[in-house]
């Protein structure tokens, strides 16, 4: 989830294949609200029962924080902030609070705070491992070559939102405490974010372009979840999320979901055509997206790989995680 440039830096490419959890993990499941339908190429809503994992408590999430609090994982955003907010967030804690003072008054309304690539944490590591070998079934046929697989933790107290923006992985979101809205727009729908920008985010990072266009909420498909819910989106699906107090009682005002994404050969694939397409939109041309044209897909991104090592060789540009 790699949503600017102020997160901290993911460690190398793990290869995960094929994970396989743990034996005496294997009570923790993924599995489609529709399995006939689900499709790791379209949002789907999932369900799951990790909101009973050890891991995903509060008391140990507060001290996940706490290790990571050094390291600038932790990230807050600002009160004000809104849906259609730029997606700003800061390692620094509102009115200079300590990662303990945050967790001491994180059931006051508008509290938030994420962790960012848990899987710096070795315990963490382990369990994405497990969710994603509970969900392998449901992408394992049509997105093969899975890699960089990386946890983004939400922890709030309504009223608070997630602005809208993209990412450029996949995405099981699953919801582990309180209730959320999670409102996902399809990642084909160039009215809602065009082309060019997803390529500017694809290839440099920025979402100074990604914009919610209110004339076109109605665009997006809520998903309103509760512990054990989640949803999967593809990469640069757009999204946001928000939460309301009419679920709240005393002692139980805390929202967690997590973010558990990961990277496959074909959002590499479709990230290389991303580079090719800016040069062609550059020369003056219209070029077919990522996914429409699977002979103009082959034939685009070995020069869309060219022209990224290019750029990185020559400008001293370091793209970011899974650009191409």
């Amino acid at each position: 989830m790699t949503m600017d440039s102020g997160a901290a830096t993911a460690p190398a490419e793990r290869m995960t294949a094929v994970p396989t959890a743990p034996a005496h993990s294997l009570h923790h499941q993924i599995h489609a609200v529709d399995p006939a339908h689900f499709s790791s190429l379209r949002m789907g809503a999932v369900r799951h029962n990790f909101d009973q994992h050890p891991l995903m408590q509060l008391p140990r999430l507060a001290q996940l924080a706490r290790d990571l609090m050094p390291t600038k994982q932790c990230r807050f955003i600002q009160p004000d902030t809104t849906q259609t907010s730029a997606f700003t967030h800061s390692a620094a804690a509102p009115a200079g609070h300590d990662i303990d003072a945050v967790f001491d008054r994180i059931e006051a309304p508008g509290s938030w705070v994420a962790l960012y690539d848990v899987q710096t944490d070795p315990q963490y590591a382990a369990f994405l491992d497990e969710v994603i070998a509970s969900a392998q079934h449901l992408i394992h046929r049509e997105q093969p070559g899975l890699f960089r697989v990386a946890g983004f933790i939400f922890i709030s107290a309504p009223p608070s939102v997630t602005p809208f923006h993209i990412d450029r992985e996949n995405n099981f979101w699953l919801q582990i405490r309180g209730r959320k809205t999670m409102t996902v727009f399809d990642h084909r729908d160039r009215d809602v974010v065009a082309a060019r920008d997803v390529e500017n985010f694809i290839i440099h990072g920025s979402l100074d372009k990604v914009k919610l266009d209110e004339t076109l909420r109605d665009h997006g498909v809520d998903f309103d979840v509760a512990a054990g819910d989640g949803v999967y989106f593809p990469a640069t699906s757009p999204h946001m999320t928000r939460t309301t107090t009419d679920w709240v009682r005393p002692g139980e005002g805390v929202s967690i979901s997590i973010g558990v994404v990961f990277y496959t050969a074909v959002t590499r694939h479709h990230a290389r055509v991303h580079q090719c397409n800016r040069v062609l939109r550059n020369l003056g041309l219209t070029p077919v997206l990522p996914g429409i044209s699977p002979w103009r897909d082959a034939a685009k991104a070995p020069l869309g790989r060219a022209i990224a090592a290019a750029r990185a060789r020559w400008r001293g540009y370091e793209a970011p995680p899974g650009a191409y």
